[in-house]
């Protein structure tokens, strides 16, 4: 068999604790019906046919899985000596980038090459962070497992017994195997973890296409063929694996039930098919309490929501074909709330353990949504000039309907706790979502009233995103405050926290938005304000109150290099997490008329950053770092010291400075008020000059106008 590129996945290690099933559940096997049933049943086998005769599209994405089956009918079955090594190991222990499988120089020993050193390292067996070898062995396994579904499809298809028999080989070589691969965890410590895999989860994702592979062939084995791969296998696998390793309303637990319900249909265990379903954290359970009230999965991240839906859908499928319809609303609401959350080049943001997801990427997922919920929304996902992947080949519409994505202004996504101002027109309009709501679990940043910043087509404002787990970048940066766009107290990161969204919407032309960061310190209380003015300029009022004398990070980042800055002094960062990583560092402090900063992004925008001089502010400027320590990124650190205080500052994607002034505001009764209470501000961008105010208790107050009139509002927020 050729060896497979390493499958990189987002996965993650958990506490397992023993989970027993001891009742009945409400999916009800009455009489299941004859294999295949599982990934296909015999309509789907009928309009498989009837989809290839028809598309062009699909009868190539029918040729090239034919033909690499066929090719593969030659190649002996030599199954690697042990299970994998995590996928998030698979890194270089320098710069933190992942590493690309390179020539075998031994027996199950490759090259692995870092992409950013040039450097080519070699596996290390006696701990985990260093054996790389497993990672490709993994991919090994991984790539045993879909032969025997592409097989069996291929079988199924066109009754060629050669299919079937190259299947039950894969099948039984791991039945003899399988329990002598010893157990081990992503750290490489024996008797926990998994066999083939590493934890539970890569398990289950190995197990789900040999059991659809298995059900396909199914009718072509015998019954000692069955009990083999069902007592030497999938039981032992669920029994030692996947079962005990209980992870709650999670991601992970999704392709757990997946592999048990999967395995119960194949088998005819109503126990199993019961805990996959029913079960307390069964996919029912999943769905009520894991998808938030805007289709988005609980745990903020754009990459685990579609990975949760790689888990779910081939249970629902299984179900399906058996009689049992658990396609309701609120799967159907994951793949709406992607298109609500999404910047205007439909990439979703990297908040939390994720990367940026382009929904082009995730297209072969919409074929499925689309194909059994029928939105025509989905199909403005669809690519007509390239249609492919599995989930379309087996269930994609053969011609699709005509479906435009609607155009989206402002809007505020409060189940997940995402605040989006958005102006402009199709893919150049400026797009900023300020994060507000739930931690999301294990894969949380502390990054309460973080944003990111896009316009004309790319991200001006990034967020850190996540590295793999193995690199010593996520603890250290990903998962520190310093590396996202919010509030730093005393060099320390924030506590777990849930803000709320106390105002939200448009005024005198003005998008707006007013959250509160939660308790993210203890006695510290946070709220943010953005307002975008026009789609080249947003302002940021940034109010701090404490129960004591802290010092205040307000961190930024923007893409591109700096660009003119002005003269400081060599600044030192301390080494603490998260500022370790800051490099040619200055400071200066800002003058009475402010401070203007200005970067050069790659594409020719001159991003210029405002600052308030009102309040004395250490500007603490270098750079970050994006996907590896060698990637730089820009950032300003506005540091002050004191019990409250009040940012206000500006970014203008015109490359035009903004002049921000301060203005005094008082109670009715004439008392000026602080601005942590009530701020005005007059903000010019050389063409309009406009007030804002931002009163977020609600009080009545007066603010004094530069032209000597009095302006009163109670209104959280107010536009003159």
């Amino acid at each position: 068999m050729k060896v497979p590129a390493t499958r990189v996945l987002l996965f993650a290690s958990f506490t397992i604790s023993l989970f027993v099933a001891t009742f009945s559940g409400r999916a009800e096997l009455s009489g299941l019906p004859p294999n295949p049933r599982l990934l296909l049943n015999a309509a789907g086998i009928a309009q498989l046919k009837e989809r290839i005769a028809a598309a062009p599209w699909a009868q190539a994405e029918w040729e090239k899985l034919t033909n690499s089956a066929e090719a593969e009918l030659g190649e002996p079955i030599v199954l690697p000596p042990r299970g994998g090594n995590w996928g998030h190991n698979y890194v270089c222990p320098i710069h933190g980038a992942r590493l690309r499988q390179g020539k075998e120089i031994g027996p199950w020993q490759w090259e692995h090459i870092c992409p950013v050193g040039d450097h080519i390292l070699h596996g290390d067996t006696s701990k985990a962070t260093l054996d790389f070898d497993g990672a490709c062995l993994r991919g090994i396994h991984d790539g045993y497992a879909e032969e025997v579904v592409n097989h069996g499809l291929v079988y199924q298809m066109t009754g060629d017994v050669r299919h079937a028999r190259k299947a039950r080989e894969i099948l039984l070589a791991y039945a003899e195997r399988y329990l002598a691969y010893p157990l081990h965890d992503n750290e490489g410590k024996p008797g926990k973890g998994g066999r083939v895999a590493s934890q539970s989860l890569t398990e289950a994702t190995w197990l789900i296409p040999m059991l659809q592979g298995a059900d396909l062939v199914w009718v072509t084995l015998s019954e000692a063929d069955r009990r083999a791969i069902a007592d030497k296998l999938i039981m032992p696998a669920l029994k030692e694996v996947i079962i005990p390793s209980n992870h709650g309303i999670h991601n992970i637990q999704c392709r757990l039930n997946s592999s048990i319900g999967l395995a119960g249909l194949l088998l005819g265990d109503q126990k199993l098919v019961s805990l996959a379903i029913d079960g307390p954290v069964g996919y029912r359970a999943q769905m009520a309490k894991g998808v938030m009230g805007d289709g988005m999965w609980l745990e903020g991240s754009s990459g685990y929501h579609f990975f949760t839906i790689a888990g779910v859908w081939p249970l629902l499928e299984a179900a399906r074909n058996c009689g049992i319809d658990l396609y309701g609303p609120k799967f159907q609401s994951m793949f709406d709330g992607p298109l609500a959350l999404a910047m205007p080049n439909f990439s979703l943001p990297n908040f939390n353990d994720s990367s940026v997801v382009a929904l082009q990427g995730e297209e072969d997922f919409y074929e499925l949504a689309l194909a059994r919920y029928h939105n025509l929304a989905y199909a403005s996902i669809l690519s007509r000039s390239r249609r492919h992947g599995q989930l379309a080949l087996l269930f994609g519409e053969t011609k699709l309907p005509t479906g435009e994505r609607t155009e989206l202004g402002s809007r505020n996504s409060t189940g997940s706790g995402y605040a989006m101002l958005q102006r402009g027109p199709g893919k150049d309009a400026t797009w900023l979502c300020v994060k507000y709501g739930a931690h999301g679990g294990w894969h949380g940043h502390p990054d309460k009233n973080n944003f990111i910043l896009y316009t004309q087509g790319e991200i001006v404002a990034p967020d850190a995103g996540t590295h793999a787990y193995g690199s010593p970048l996520h603890e250290n940066w990903d998962r520190t405050t310093f590396a996202h766009n919010t509030l730093v107290v005393d060099q320390v990161s924030q506590d777990q926290a849930t803000g709320t969204s106390l105002a939200f919407g448009t005024e005198q032309g003005v998008d707006y938005s007013v959250t509160d960061a939660g308790a993210i310190y203890h006695g510290v209380h946070f709220i943010r304000t953005a307002a975008m003015l026009t789609p080249e300029l947003i302002v940021f009022v940034d109010q701090i109150q404490a129960d004591a004398p802290h010092t205040f990070d307000l961190v930024y980042h923007q893409m591109g290099t700096w660009e003119g800055l002005p003269d400081g002094k060599t600044f030192s960062p301390p080494a603490t997490v998260g500022y370790q990583y800051l490099t040619q560092a200055t400071t200066r402090s800002a003058s009475d008329n402010g401070l203007t900063l200005k970067t050069t992004t790659e594409s020719g925008l001159h991003p210029t950053i405002s600052l308030t001089g009102d309040v004395a502010t250490e500007v603490i400027t270098g750079y970050g770092i994006l996907k590896t320590t060698e990637e730089h990124v820009p950032l300003v650190v506005q540091r002050r010291h004191g019990k409250n205080t009040v940012y206000v500052w500006a970014v203008s994607l015109n490359s035009v400075p903004v002049a921000l002034k301060v203005l005094a505001v008082k109670d009715e009764s004439g008392k000026p008020l602080a601005s942590t209470e009530a701020v005005a501000i007059r903000v010019g961008d050389g063409q309009r000059q406009r007030s804002m105010l931002v009163n977020p208790t609600q009080k009545k107050v007066v603010a004094s106008l530069p032209d000597g009139s009095a302006w009163s509002s109670s209104a959280v927020f107010a536009v003159k």
